[in-house]
């Protein structure tokens, strides 16, 4: 390690988020409702980048785990900064990318499901999940966005982002 870095200063725990479509369906994770944080809600497919991969292959790799599906045209779309209030905090890689088929139910992890677009506005979502799903499927050839996540002091999400958001609809 290098003697300029700081552990204490420096230290997040990097995971993936990917968002997939196949027409007008977008790949989302209907969370457990055992979940510790978000249960039943819905999310994108990921997981921890693990010691040794690089952010793509670990979300290609969380998405065959997930889903048994393998993605096409996985690009990166954005990065977000998650202040927790504690070290570690979270390095979010965002992805999208194209899938078909029939997901499979991996044991534990959730159920996977197409889920049309139309739909998108009933589901109940993990808090930042509309944020980013509107920033992926409503501005497909923007540039990588860039965000931090950091919560109040009442608890409530703050998201600050290089750009206005939009949402999923």
């Amino acid at each position: 390690m290098s003697p300029s870095v700081d552990p204490s200063r420096y230290t997040v725990v990097p995971r993936t988020l990917s968002f997939l479509l196949n027409g007008d369906d977008v790949l989302l994770l209907r969370l457990p409702s055992n979940h510790p944080d978000w249960p039943g809600c819905y999310n994108g497919v990921g997981g921890h980048i693990e010691v040794g991969e690089d952010a793509a292959g670990a979300a290609r790799r969380e998405i065959r785990e997930e889903t048994g599906l393998d993605a096409e045209d996985l690009r990166l779309r954005g990065t977000v900064l998650i202040e927790t209030g504690r070290t570690p905090g979270i390095a979010l890689y965002v992805f999208s990318g194209s899938a078909h088929g029939t997901p499979i139910i991996a044991d534990g992890v959730g159920e996977p499901r197409w889920v049309n677009r139309a739909e998108l506005a009933q589901l109940p979502f993990v808090e930042d999940v509309p944020t980013l799903i509107g920033l992926v499927l409503e501005s497909p050839e923007e540039f990588p966005f860039s965000a931090l996540y950091r919560y109040t002091a009442q608890g409530a999400l703050e998201i600050i982002l290089d750009r206005p958001p939009t949402t999923p609809g």
